[in-house]
């Protein structure tokens, strides 16, 4: 006869979710509050600690969010919160020249009010939005958060997930989503294959202080080297992308705060006046990495665990919040249907709807930075004269005012 006490002890070993997602970044949270909307019970493993993220000080981590994300957050009840902390993006100047020299006469120039949408994107700092939405999440009685929680294993079985913790706790779920970034644990263990390829480029990631306002005007200026973005945030001060060959990056980042400017002011230029360094300093080496299949047998991947690009258009976060907002509808019609939600039919018309849209964000930066990222004096005069064509025609421009603010191709309803 079975020991009741064993039976009870088993119980409580195992708990029982929906769907179970690895990850507690941004993507993980944000999936789970859009799962949430429909009903959809979800556990966040998060192997971050809870650290209480106090508004302490300024640091230079910030996110370009487009409209059409800044509307999911929006549906999520998440923008309020947010809004007052945000700087809308209101112009887009692109240029092309080398360090020290300024930029080439011909550019792009992209204006939001040429589009009836509104701004095309906004800059929100990373120590804004992750409180948010950790409260969000804390809040809301459909999900729950393991912190300083990791994934020890997982295995498929007809009816459902089970996926073992660190805790010694197994979660059983109908599905397993893989929000744990570009080495995601999640892909490698469920057996898909990734493709890649480094840079050999690092990013330097900081904020500075200016003397003259920037008006809401993002930068992005080509260098041999690799691009570097200046980016709005509210105040005067503006969040820096700086790319770089990795041993380029790794010298600068070991130098002084002052030493530190002296480098990067050249490449910046005099127009917003007088900078300073405001926060820490992060590098980030820059590749590029795609599953070669979004989901497996009661798995699917959303966001850098399904295709991690170049920062080259601040598209990253963008591309997984298009997943989340994808993946959440395919899930909720499913269980509206009555349809098993994990199973892998349901899956794949989640990777149908996203692994074209995943591809061609990859290729497109992919080329983009060697079209730029050196100096081919041929390859220079083609693309000085393709950005002054762009910008001369009004259509092809506006092509691209839209595809920054995440307007073009088939939008998932949260996004609509």
């Amino acid at each position: 006869m079975d020991n009741p006490r064993h039976a009870a002890h088993i119980n409580s070993m195992t708990q029982e979710t929906e769907i179970a997602i690895v990850g507690g970044g941004l993507n993980g949270p944000i999936l789970a509050l859009a799962l949430a909307q429909s009903g959809i019970t979800s556990t966040v493993i998060d192997a971050q600690k809870t650290k209480i993220f106090k508004d302490e000080g300024f640091n230079g981590k910030s996110y370009a969010v487009a409209l059409t994300s800044q509307r999911l957050l929006a549906r999520l009840g998440l923008w309020d919160a947010l809004a007052d902390n945000a700087q809308p993006m209101l112009e887009i100047t692109v240029t092309d020249g080398r360090a020290g020299e300024g930029p080439s006469p011909f550019f792009m120039h992209f204006d939001h009010a040429e589009i009836e949408e509104g701004p095309m994107g906004y800059m929100v700092q990373d120590r804004h939005l992750r409180p948010v939405l950790l409260d969000a999440i804390a809040s809301n009685p459909l999900v729950t958060h393991l912190p300083d929680t990791t994934v020890t294993g997982q295995s498929a079985q007809p009816s459902g997930v089970s996926v073992s913790l660190s805790t010694g706790k197994t979660l059983t779920a109908k599905a397993l989503i893989g929000c744990d970034g570009r080495s995601s644990g999640t892909c490698e263990r469920a057996g898909i294959k990734r493709v890649g390829w480094g840079y050999a480029q690092t990013a330097l990631v900081c904020a500075i202080q200016h003397e003259k306002p920037h008006h809401g005007v993002a930068h992005q200026f080509f260098m041999p080297a690799g691009p570097l973005a200046i980016l709005p945030l509210p105040g005067n001060r503006s969040s820096i992308v700086w790319s770089e060959t990795d041993e380029n990056a790794q010298a600068f980042n070991a130098l002084p705060e002052a030493a530190y400017l002296d480098m990067l002011r050249p490449r910046f230029g005099d127009f917003l006046g007088e900078i300073a360094l405001e926060g820490e300093r992060f590098t980030y080496p820059l590749n590029l990495t795609l599953a070669q299949n979004l989901v497996a047998d009661r798995v699917a991947l959303v966001g850098d665990a399904a295709h991690g690009v170049h920062p080259i258009a601040g598209q990253g976060l963008n591309a997984g919040m298009r997943d989340i907002a994808a993946l959440a509808q395919i899930l909720t019609e499913a269980k509206q249907r009555g349809e098993d939600i994990g199973s892998i039919q349901v899956l794949k018309r989640y990777e149908e709807w996203r692994r074209f849209d995943n591809a061609a964000l990859a290729m497109a930066t992919d080329a983009f930075n060697k079209l730029f990222s050196n100096d081919n004096p041929l390859l220079r005069i083609g693309r000085d004269l393709g950005m002054g064509l762009i910008n001369a025609m009004p259509g092809l421009r506006r092509g691209f005012i839209r595809e920054a603010a995440g307007l073009t191709g088939d939008l998932p309803k949260l996004m609509q």
